[in-house]
């Protein structure tokens, strides 16, 4: 039996502030496991996973395998705050 989702703190506040912004283009992708990351973002037609973490948070061996192997032909990003969220999408949805 797999056990329950470890959310961060931080997480809750994040993904609230996100749909605010991008209402339902913010999926919840918590539950997945396997080191998936905890949310996807869409925006301008690009899809952007990202791992929230505490300033202490570190990534479990699952998610440093799913970043290792997801970063060679896609993006995942670990973010701490909503800015840090932001800086990423404004970066990988402006080129």
């Amino acid at each position: 039996m797999r056990r329950a989702a470890k959310v961060d703190a931080n997480q809750d506040p994040i993904v609230k502030a996100l749909k605010g912004i991008f209402g339902d283009c913010v999926l919840d992708l918590s539950r997945v496991g396997g080191g998936c990351p905890d949310i996807m973002v869409s925006v301008r037609g690009v899809n952007l996973l990202l791992e929230i973490k505490t300033d202490s948070g570190r990534l479990t061996p699952a998610q440093i395998r799913f970043h290792r192997n997801w970063s060679r032909t896609g993006q995942v990003a670990v973010v701490r705050s909503l800015e840090d969220a932001l800086a990423i999408i404004e970066k990988e949805t402006c080129r």
